[in-house]
């Protein structure tokens, strides 16, 4: 082959036609496959990995089954023992299965084989709910494609269209795009189309299929050919699944590798009753008793993710607040800050519930309760994830008693309750109650800041919560450190009283 035509090939062109030839360099790169993980077996077995069964049994190439093992992926899981050979066949896939299962590599893992066996730009579509859920599953695809060249690009809200709309010109291979934001590309960059795509995927199926994205879905489904591959993929399904399956799959195949809603056999979880005025109190009581660990605490709103980190840094503990608001630079940073374990304690709202995997995370406590009990099942399962153990704990007050027998009606069965001494828990008591008129200080300072910035430049910082700037909180509050003007004064009395007269009339 000439180099004229060499250059004019790309690499999942030149990849695909070493393969044909045999040579795909799995030899050169069969050192680095040997990773000892001799020690995470036990748990892959007990978490439906198979180690009798190979990568090469599955029908994958020499070249993915050493990507795999480079990911320290020794054996297939359950859920990827049933879905690949399928999926290798053509069939469309509904695939259920409980989170941390690796779902991904499921469904990645044939749509990289396809595009070797035919190369061509816009080949696979895979639809999120959840913006760093997107980059997560790009992260994936792109370790698992390193040796072949994939190029992907992640189209979702908060970023800028322009940049995305370059990234598209590009024509990538594998886009990963949250529905709204696809959409407003379809719509308004030119050039831009669908009509190629192969591969449609849809991760956590059941929550895009919902109300709030069935519309811009619906549209998307409308510029795809007939003529593809359909995924969907999710550990709780919804009728609109079922509708969908109808409307766009043909002859789907349904893999099943856990009958009813669960969660992973290694996963320990409690509930623990208190009464609703001490949740902080019992929150920061289980965070010292079970200190050392790498916590995600759920939310339900933003203002209570904010306020819920602000007390904790109060308190001297390292948080990292996650939530809708924000801008996606800024989500990013908080994630990556609490993935490089920088901070122990990431406080979310259920932005990340769903799909985000890291491995570190050992507790998980919902600290409002989930309305909807399927989101019980996403929370939960960003610990204990690929055969490691976790904890997970639920909050559970005078006001939340009907939502939790959903959850455990859900599960089918009753949770033990974590046991607390509640002599040590109120002994806590004084020092949360101040953290927590700090934090709503802060709070309060961080809402009127925005306030006085207004317009488009209060919008770029609505999220400037997210830094960790606010520490200096309690300087403001001690007496004499007030400068001045309107908010310092709010600031030292607000201090004053809450170290001295207030606390001694409530005692």
């Amino acid at each position: 082959m000439s180099s004229s035509e060499s250059d004019g090939m790309s690499d999942v062109e030149e990849a695909a036609r070493a393969a044909a030839n045999g040579d795909d360099s799995s030899n050169q790169e069969e050192n680095g496959s040997g990773t000892d993980v001799d020690e995470e077996q036990d748990g892959q077995a007990e978490n439906g990995t198979d180690v009798s069964k190979s990568w090469e049994d599955l029908g994958l190439i020499d070249t993915l089954c050493t990507a795999c093992r480079g990911l320290k992926w020794k054996a297939p899981s359950k859920i990827q023992r049933e879905a690949i050979p399928l999926a290798l066949q053509g069939k469309d896939i509904i695939g259920l299965a409980e989170t941390g299962s690796g779902k991904t590599g499921a469904f990645a893992l044939p749509i990289l084989q396809a595009l070797l066996d035919n190369p061509q730009r816009y080949f696979a579509v895979v639809l999120t709910p959840t913006r760093e859920l997107a980059y997560q599953i790009s992260e994936q695809f792109e370790a698992l494609g390193a040796t072949i060249g994939v190029k992907c690009c992640v189209i979702v809200g908060g970023m800028d269209l322009v940049t995305q709309a370059i990234q598209l010109a590009r024509k990538p291979h594998i886009i990963i795009a949250t529905p709204g934001r696809l959409v407003d590309h379809l719509e308004n960059t030119k050039g831009f189309s669908l009509k190629a795509i192969r591969y449609l995927v849809m991760d956590e199926a059941d929550r895009i299929l919902n109300m709030d994205f069935e519309e811009e879905v619906n549209k998307i489904l409308k510029v795809m050919p007939r003529e593809r591959r359909t995924f969907l993929f999710s550990a709780t399904m919804t009728k609109k699944v079922k509708k969908l399956e109808r409307a766009s799959l043909r002859d789907p195949v349904k893999v099943e590798v856990s009958s009813k809603y669960q969660t992973v056999e290694k996963l320990l979880q409690y509930y623990l009753f208190i009464p609703a005025r001490y949740k902080n109190v019992y929150l920061v009581h289980v965070l010292n008793e079970l200190a050392g660990n790498s916590f995600m605490i759920f939310c339900s709103t933003c203002n209570n993710t904010v306020r819920t980190a602000l007390m904790l840094r109060a308190l001297g503990l390292a948080a990292v607040p996650l939530h809708g608001q924000m801008t996606q630079n800024k989500r990013l940073a908080a994630l990556n800050k609490f993935k490089s374990q920088a901070r122990q304690i990431l406080i979310s709202t259920d932005v990340a519930s769903r799909g985000l995997d890291i491995p570190h995370v050992d507790v998980v406590l919902n600290l409002d309760i989930p309305m909807h009990s399927k989101d019980y099942i996403h929370r939960v399962g960003r610990t204990a994830r690929a055969g490691r153990a976790g904890q997970a704990i639920t909050f559970v007050t005078q006001y939340d008693v009907e939502l939790y027998q959903r959850i455990e009606h859900l599960l089918g069965k009753k949770l033990p309750e974590y046991k607390c001494e509640q002599d040590e828990v109120m002994a806590l008591q004084e020092r949360v109650a101040e953290a927590h008129r700090t934090a709503r200080i802060e709070q309060r300072d961080i809402e009127e800041r925005k306030a006085s910035k207004g317009g488009k430049r209060g919008a770029n910082d609505s999220d400037e919560e997210d830094t960790e700037q606010f520490n200096g909180v309690r300087k403001r509050l001690k007496p004499g450190n007030a400068k001045g003007g309107d908010r310092g004064g709010r600031g030292g009395r607000g201090g004053r009283g809450g170290r001295g007269s207030k606390r001694g009339r409530r005692n």
